[in-house]
């Protein structure tokens, strides 16, 4: 596993990909190159991943100010505490500080097409989530408008579980869950006609909302590989399992050389290269940038 160059503060928490610090009146979030798939943490990282999290996340967080308002202060190392400025060329390009928030206990799901958990339940009952579909849907159809599917939120090595809109009023509340339903919908429609117009179908994603005051803000990570389905349009085919900016590489390469039990094995070399590459990919199609050093 991994030893994190910063030795002279320790992480108040740690996610699969994350590093967070408490300092005080804020949160420094740090994106490593760790990566996880069916719930475990991988021995290798994938070079440059956690810098493409950060930097797409800080990228929409920008584009979509006007849309919904959201928790990032800076990304700028001057603006680091005094105990992190001996890491800072490690640490620019994969942190932001942010406002600290009351998080809701629920991962927001938006699906615009039909695929992965939600295809396996339209296959058995003709619903997402307990929402009905229309009948004649197929693997990777577009739905006829985007759909809010709320799931739980795991700790690390847990699975998430979807549940229905009913039960996340149960969890949040009537009010809250018609506006981050809202919301949710409302950020997804943005991100995908402005990311289509580059090449990118968002098939999926995730989102996580907390509280500041008053405000409902938009947090942690956004609209990445890690918490989307990402599809080159060019190649979109209606019936097929599409091709993804994501770690669908590693995913395959572990079903086939693994069998989930004990520690995961380590990946190969091209897995590792090609899996980067993908996520550099969907940075540069969607931003028309390069990745800053």
């Amino acid at each position: 596993m991994f030893t994190s160059p910063i030795t002279t503060v320790t992480p108040t928490s740690q996610g699969k990909v994350r590093d967070l610090y408490d300092l005080g009146d804020k949160l420094l979030l740090v994106a490593t190159d760790r990566i996880s798939a069916f719930d475990f943490i991988l021995p290798d990282e994938i070079p440059n991943k956690g810098r493409v999290l950060t930097q797409l996340s800080v990228f929409w967080f920008e584009l979509l100010d006007g849309v919904v308002e959201n928790h990032l202060i800076s990304t700028d190392v001057k603006d680091l505490p005094d105990e992190f400025q001996p890491y800072a060329d490690w640490l620019r390009g994969r942190f932001m500080l942010v406002r600290k928030a009351e998080m809701f206990p629920v991962e927001c799901i938006v699906r615009g097409y039909l695929a992965g958990s939600g295809l396996a339940e339209y296959k058995e009952s003709g619903t997402v989530c307990g929402i009905h579909l229309p009948a004649g849907l197929e693997n990777s159809s577009k739905l006829p408008q985007p759909i809010f599917t709320p799931s739980t939120k795991a700790d690390v090595g847990g699975h998430d579980e979807n549940i229905s809109f009913e039960r996340c009023v149960q969890i949040i509340g009537e009010d809250d869950a018609q506006e981050l339903s809202r919301l949710s919908i409302q950020v997804y429609s943005a991100a995908a006609e402005y990311a289509a117009e580059r090449g990118i179908l968002i098939a999926d994603t995730k989102f996580e909302f907390g509280r500041i005051g008053d405000a409902i803000v938009l947090g942690d990570e956004v609209l990445t590989p890690d918490s989307s389905r990402f599809w080159p349009a060019d190649q979109y085919e209606v019936g097929a399992s599409q091709p993804s900016f994501d770690k669908q590489y590693v995913r395959d390469w572990l079903s086939a050389n693994w069998d989930k039990q004990g520690e995961p094995p380590h990946l190969p070399q091209d897995v590792i290269e090609r899996t980067s590459e993908k996520y550099l990919q969907a940075y540069e199609m969607i931003t028309g940038r390069k990745l800053d050093a």
